[in-house]
């Protein structure tokens, strides 16, 4: 399916989405005779229409562009999502690369108080039983045995399959076995260059 098409039928289920959360809130959520009860069962319906746009809305790639609005706030002309605003889900496709994010690197010459303020991802998926970790942060302030050490601005890609964790970082990689029954003392085997 080409993309105009694609978006085509985006716009289509977006427009038909839109029509029924406003039907259902002109025409039960403003009802003062309502009960309770029966409020909140049409409280759930609107909800639900509401994760279904969030979910519509991650198919859209904001081809059309964003229009401002009045509190200076742009939104996107074809699902309205607000410009800059993260995703709470993540949309893969089935089939061919699946791409998460964009590549993020250190950037920042200043040195953070702590970790939390200078991390920039760190991140973990499953995928189909192999455990990827990106952890990505600036400079930042840490203590070892009671001295103040500055922590150099890093990106670190950690891979595990079975029993085998592959460490890559912008100078060295590390392969380390996580057997039970390898003896103390063995030779451990990393700093690639």
């Amino acid at each position: 399916m080409n993309s105009g098409k694609i978006k085509k039928e985006l716009k289509e289920q977006l427009n038909a989405l839109f029509k029924s959360m406003d039907f259902v809130s002109n025409n039960f959520l403003d009802s003062e005779k309502m009960g309770k009860k029966e409020f909140q069962r049409f409280f759930r319906i609107y909800q639900q229409l509401g994760l279904a746009w969030e979910f519509l809305g991650l198919q859209c790639k904001h081809r059309d562009g964003y229009k401002k609005m009045r509190d200076k706030k742009e939104i996107c002309k074809i699902c309205g999502k607000v410009k800059g605003v993260d995703d709470s889900y993540i949309l893969l496709s089935k089939k061919g690369p699946k791409k998460l994010g964009m590549k993020a690197k250190p950037k920042s010459k200043k040195t953070f108080e702590t970790k939390k303020d200078a991390e920039i991802v760190n991140d973990m998926i499953d995928f189909y039983g192999a455990l990827v970790n990106v952890d990505v942060h600036n400079s930042y302030k840490s203590s070892v045995l009671g001295k103040g050490i500055n922590i150099a601005a890093e990106r670190i890609v950690n891979v595990k399959e079975d029993n085998v964790v592959c460490s890559i970082d912008q100078h060295l990689i590390h392969i380390r076995l996580c057997d039970k029954d390898r003896k103390s003392g063995k030779k451990r085997y990393g700093g690639f260059p």
